[in-house]
This record gives C-alpha cells, sequence and structure tokens, in this order.
C-alpha cells in the first residue's frame, strides 16, 4: 500500500533535534524523501505498524505530530504534482 508519512518534530530543543533526526532516519529505511517532513512509503501493513512502532517510540506526543495518510494499493495515481521532481519512483526499475 502506499502510504505517506509526514511529521512535525519540534526543535526548541537538543532534544528535539534529536527525535527530528531519529524519525527521518526512520522514514528514510522505508520510503522516499519528497519534501523536507514528508515521505512516500510502499509497504505492506505489518511493515507499516513497524514503522509506526519506531517512530512512536522516538517522539514526544506532547511536543510532536506525525501523520499517517494510507492512500491504498493505487495510492500513486491519486498523486498530482508540479514543479521540480527531485525523486525516483520507487516502483520503477532502479539501476544502480
Amino acid at each position: 500500500m502506499f502510504v505517506l508519512i509526514t511529521y512535525d518534530v519540534s526543535t526548541q530543543s537538543e532534544g528535539g533535534k534529536k527525535r527530528l533526526r531519529k524519525v527521518a532516519k526512520i522514514c528514510e529505511n522505508y520510503g522516499q524523501r519528497v519534501q523536507n517532513s514528508v515521505f512516500e512509503c510502499i509497504v505492506d501493513s505489518v511493515t507499516l505498524c513497524k514503522v509506526k512502532e519506531q517512530i512512536s517510540k522516538v517522539i514526544d506526543a506532547k511536543e510532536d505530530s506525525i501523520r499517517y495518510y494510507n492512500l491504498g494499493n493505487k495510492g500513486r495515481t491519486k498523486v498530482e504534482h508540479i514543479g521540480i521532481e527531485s525523486s525516483f519512483d520507487v516502483e520503477d526499475v532502479l539501476i544502480i
């Protein structure tokens, strides 16, 4: 399924800056960064639960905000993009 993960982590303290880096790193392990705090991920339901669990252990629910948008299996078709395309299609062939 196609899931959009967005977050807003308070960086008013050193602890907040550390949480921000940790949340970004977790998201990078599962998806493609499309904007500063926005990731597109193609995951199954088990993996999504794993991501949510990892992030919930890092954030401070009193200061931070995480949103998960489950767009389903055909979610990529629901995305409209205007402007510079800085990412690649995670479902396409990748030649290294």
